[in-house]
């Protein structure tokens, strides 16, 4: 039934448990609609007929409604909308919210094109490779005016706008090839920003990553001066560490656990840290990507706006290496509170 449907409806593959959830839902709407349609419609040609003026003198009665006429032409409605609501919303917050155990992959759209990078390595232009049956979380924003990453074989659609990080996730349960498109009108070339996903088994994956990546370890080892040693480039951690070193971040964000100017970064992934707003986030990937690139869209109560952006200035790899050294300072000791407050005190300014 769910073959015959789709079929019907021009519907494109479902490559996801998701994109059948979403088509169910769609099939109900539609089906509901048409049936509450044709009710109308049947009842509205009963009434042309049963209660046509037969003779110029009649007169339209005046009717009373009955309160359970009142009932039934609200309640039902209302019923129908509600039950669309409680299959649409678990949906919803399903998409919200990706597994803890998803793959990352940085997303950048870009006049006219896909950019996507891994952590670690390696990076590609509008080819997404993903293996089957893993959850894989995108992180994505925009490097210059709004986009939409749009894969319809997955039903997955998230805005990418410049300057913030918005995420979506998937898990992709049939191997293939799926177009990926732009949703979102963006210049005269937005028709032709298309993008592939191509979705492999698990193994055929991580043979394509250690390839690509030692591809990249031998260009950089290539190009480094002579006498020096690269470093590799699946030490993305590291990598991270020296990105955060020269970009000024150490200046403000302590490595050791002592307060300073901005949180300590000791713990600081997965922490729950309350807001100026009085609101509470976790300091995920997606929180700390975001503090990244808008800095000043959520503060840590305690905290003043002094932080720069970096926009503009670190390249998806390199936030992605930022994020990842991040991760990688975490101590034996439980930490649930949220940051202690900062210290100003001769203490130089980020410039």
């Amino acid at each position: 039934m769910n073959e015959l449907l789709r079929r019907m409806l021009f519907l494109p593959d479902q490559a996801s448990d998701y994109a059948r959830q979403v088509d169910g839902l769609h099939y109900f709407i539609i089906i509901t609609t048409m049936i509450a349609a044709a009710g109308v419609f049947a009842t509205a040609i009963f009434f042309f007929v049963r209660y046509r003026r037969r003779a110029d003198t009649d007169l339209t009665p005046h009717v009373e409604p009955r309160t359970i006429h009142e009932v039934v032409f609200v309640g039902l409605p209302l019923a129908l909308f509600l039950v669309w609501f409680a299959i649409g919303f678990p949906q919803y917050a399903k998409l919200s919210l990706p597994p803890k155990d998803a793959m990352d992959v940085y997303v950048q759209g870009k006049k006219w094109m896909w950019k996507f990078a891994y952590p670690g390595g390696p990076n590609a232009i509008d080819t997404l490779r993903v293996p089957v049956g893993r959850p894989v979380r995108l992180l994505i924003t925009s490097r210059d005016v709004i986009h939409s990453f749009y894969v319809p074989a997955l039903r997955v659609k998230m805005d990418a706008l410049p300057g913030r990080y918005t995420q979506s996730w998937f898990k992709a349960e049939k191997p293939g090839r799926y177009e990926i498109f732009c949703a979102e009108y963006c210049g005269l070339g937005h028709s032709a920003m298309l993008g592939e996903l191509v979705v492999m088994p698990q193994e055929e994956f991580d043979t394509w990553i250690a390839e690509q990546r030692r591809g990249a370890n031998a260009v950089a080892q290539d190009a480094a001066p002579s006498g020096e040693r690269a470093m590799p480039a699946a030490n993305v951690a590291e990598e991270g560490r020296r990105i955060a070193s020269e970009q000024g971040c150490l200046k403000c964000h302590s490595v050791d656990g002592t307060r300073h100017i901005g949180p300590t970064w000791v713990d600081l992934y997965l922490r729950q840290e309350k807001l100026k707003d009085g609101k509470t986030v976790v300091a995920d990937e997606g929180y700390l990507t975001k503090s990244m690139m808008d800095p000043a869209a959520d503060i840590v109560a305690g905290y003043q706006n002094v932080m720069p952006t970096y926009q503009g200035k670190l390249s998806p790899p390199e936030v992605a290496a930022v994020v990842e050294y991040i991760k990688t300072l975490k101590t034996q000791a439980v930490r649930s509170g949220p940051s202690e407050g900062p210290v100003y005190e001769s203490i130089p300014r980020p410039q």
